[in-house]
């Protein structure tokens, strides 16, 4: 009888440890900030030196620039690239990263927005928006001058919005570019700042400057093909998107939000056939 007793109670031990151990195991589809930012970590490495081998690539792993899927050996890849500043968002819940990398001293200077997909313990997407001198008010220079000024800290918990606010701040924004009567839903922080390619709205750091002058063009144009990347710990969310149709200008937009208020937006955008406006609509508009 004890031998059944002591038999029994090792039964139930085991079980009660595994019952436990299998969330710990699956929590956050595996991905931690941590392994992340190693992953970040090895494609700016890899960026620095031209070589796209230096990170941890999947096997059947795919490179897209401005929207395009290309080789590893081509594009931005094409030779070693100067790093004088770099920011990442880190989404737990998604295992993606997106990282601003600004090169301003390089003989051809850019700033870059990329996206990379994390699978087990090797990147699978390497999603990338390379701007230049022909993109929307692109300036190397102020992008790295402003960007490095701001403060992208993490937030102690009482300041943090949950998953749905920020994606909400982050619609609320790209709708006001269709329908501007929906400005009064973003909610903006004072101080806010905009980095807009190069152009930054409060050069002067002014302590009541706004970010309620509204985006531009707004009222003319969707903002389709919407796709969020969450960093909770940051307050940070990255909208990806196109201006117009599926063909329109490629897009990202970064909110900074403090105490569930806009702080910061930095946006990029492609222009594959010049700048002029108005940006592309959709192919077909309701009536």
């Amino acid at each position: 009888m004890p031998r059944v007793i002591v038999f029994l109670a090792f039964l139930l031990c085991t079980f009660s440890v595994k019952s436990m151990a299998v969330p710990i195991a699956t929590a956050g589809n595996g991905c931690t900030r941590v392994g992340l930012q190693q992953k970040v970590d090895s494609y700016l490495a890899a960026l620095r030196n031209g070589e796209a081998s230096r990170m941890p690539l999947a096997e059947n792993a795919k490179y897209i620039e401005n929207r395009k899927e290309i080789s590893f050996h081509a594009g931005v890849w094409q030779k070693p690239l100067s790093i004088d500043f770099h920011r990442s968002l880190l989404d737990v819940q998604t295992c993606e990263t997106f990282t601003e990398i600004i090169n301003a001293t390089g003989s051809h200077p850019y700033v870059i927005g990329t996206r990379l997909k994390i699978v087990g313990d090797e990147i699978l997407e390497v999603e990338a928006l390379v701007t230049d001198r022909d993109d929307w008010l692109f300036n190397a220079d102020n992008s790295l001058k402003y960007s490095s000024q701001e403060t992208w800290d993490i937030l102690p918990a009482a300041a943090r919005s949950d998953r749905e606010t920020l994606i909400e701040a982050a619609n609320a924004y790209f709708d006001v570019f269709k329908d501007p009567s929906g400005a009064n839903k973003v909610p903006w922080n004072i101080p806010c700042a905009r980095l807009e390619g190069g152009m930054y709205t409060n050069p002067d750091n002014k302590p009541d400057a706004s970010c309620t002058g509204g985006p531009p063009l707004e009222g003319s144009v969707e903002i389709t093909n919407r796709r969020f990347i969450v960093d909770l710990d940051m307050g940070t969310v990255v909208g990806l998107a196109n201006f117009g149709d599926e063909n329109g200008w490629p897009d990202s937009h970064i909110f900074r939000l403090e105490g569930g208020k806009v702080r910061y937006v930095h946006t990029l955008t492609v222009c594959p056939d010049g700048c002029e406006l108005p940006s592309p609509k959709e192919t077909s508009e309701k009536q």
